[in-house]
């Protein structure tokens, strides 16, 4: 008996956490009523009274250690229940061109958002700790973050979002709605505080460009220059839509745009001297389809909203806008091999021309651009 009660305090040493069990189990016993003696049993000895006690004791235990791991992991530390996460509405349009323009920003319950914005960078902040066991990430309070603070939030955040694209399957796995959505929602508030502070708009250049560039990848994996691939095209699609929401931000949006026209020209090449019948051939066909597919997307979405916005870089659109009509060149060889490819950039850039009709801001373009793209 001795020995088994010199082991317990030992494991309750080495454990913060059951230590913390045991004091709550400890406070709890003493705010719960004692019972009467009339509640004991007349012939149960004083021993089997301290053996039945000892009982419940190592089930409260085992039952708070569960509690403390279920906060550790954020799942149940908010004002509200788990189900309160998201609907989830996020992958509804999923491959399908929106009727009605995309805008965000009026959500109707900021309270729960704010839950989600807490509970998300908690569960990034844990698996960052355990990734780096140092702890050399800061731990401050959400309220108290500074912007220093914020910019490694994003890009924590952003490394959290694309891993999870690479390891979860998205049709499999049911959280993967959950939990992109609120990384998505996170990258995007957190994009648009440090936007404000011109001081930092050099560091964020180079992590929001990673960011697009590792989503591309991963919703075109035939792009990669070891040529390696493990084409899922339901994944694929669920990246796409990622990108896409993430493009409601100007920012991210029109250097997407610009990637993906300079990433098509250069498949375009590509397709020129593969065999028809090479097995990489049908991957390369996919992904120029997927990335024809999501600038029609982020034209249709959001192009007069960009337009509107205070911080519209018009060079920037400019710049892709060559580089659109560079990649719909580059087609024009593929014709007698696969004419989709030219109708579809048509069809794009129709949906372009009205756009760019629409917002008298951009009828100030370079008018050779707008010859060319009319041409």
């Amino acid at each position: 008996m001795a020995a088994t009660i010199e082991n317990g305090q030992q494991e309750i040493e080495a454990n913060p956490s059951l230590k913390l069990a045991v004091a709550v189990a400890l406070i709890r016993s003493k705010l719960l009523p004692k019972p009467s003696a009339s509640s004991s049993s007349p012939s149960e000895s004083e021993a089997q009274r301290w053996r039945r006690k000892a009982k419940e004791r190592k089930l409260e235990l085992l039952r708070l250690k569960e509690e403390l791991k279920e906060l550790e992991d954020g799942r149940q530390y908010d004002l509200f229940p788990q189900s309160a996460s998201c609907r989830c509405y996020f992958y509804d349009n999923l491959g399908k061109l929106n009727p009605k323009r995309v805008h965000w920003g009026n959500e109707s319950d900021c309270r729960v958002n704010e839950v989600l914005r807490r509970r998300f960078l908690r569960r990034v902040r844990l698996k960052e700790m355990r990734r780096r066991p140092d702890n050399s990430i800061r731990k401050q309070s959400t309220f108290e973050l500074n912007r220093e603070d914020e910019v490694e939030n994003l890009g924590t955040s952003i490394d959290f979002l694309v891993e999870l694209c690479d390891t979860v399957s998205p049709v499999e796995d049911t959280t993967f709605a959950n939990l992109s959505h609120q990384a998505v929602d996170f990258i995007l508030a957190t994009l648009k505080s440090l936007l404000s502070n011109e001081k930092y708009r050099e560091h964020i250049e180079g992590i929001i460009s990673g960011l697009i560039t590792r989503l591309v990848r991963r919703m075109c994996p035939s792009l990669q220059r070891d040529g390696s691939s493990n084409p899922d095209s339901d994944g694929q699609f669920y990246v796409q839509h990622l990108i896409r929401k993430l493009g409601n931000e100007q920012y991210i949006g029109q250097r997407t745009m610009l990637l993906v026209s300079q990433r098509i020209s250069l498949l375009a090449e590509s397709l020129l001297f593969i065999d028809p019948f090479d097995d990489a051939f049908s991957n390369m066909h996919s992904c120029m389809f997927m990335m024809i597919q999501l600038i029609e997307f982020l034209i249709s979405d959001y192009t007069q909203a960009w337009a509107t916005c205070e911080d519209f870089e018009n060079k920037l659109f400019e710049e892709w806008l060559k580089s659109f009509i560079q990649a719909r060149k580059a087609l024009e060889p593929l014709e007698s091999r696969n004419g989709l490819y030219l109708l579809y950039m048509d069809r794009v850039s129709g949906e372009l021309v009205k756009q760019v009709g629409q917002v008298p801001l951009l009828n100030t373009l370079d008018p050779d651009i707008l010859d060319n793209l009319v041409n």
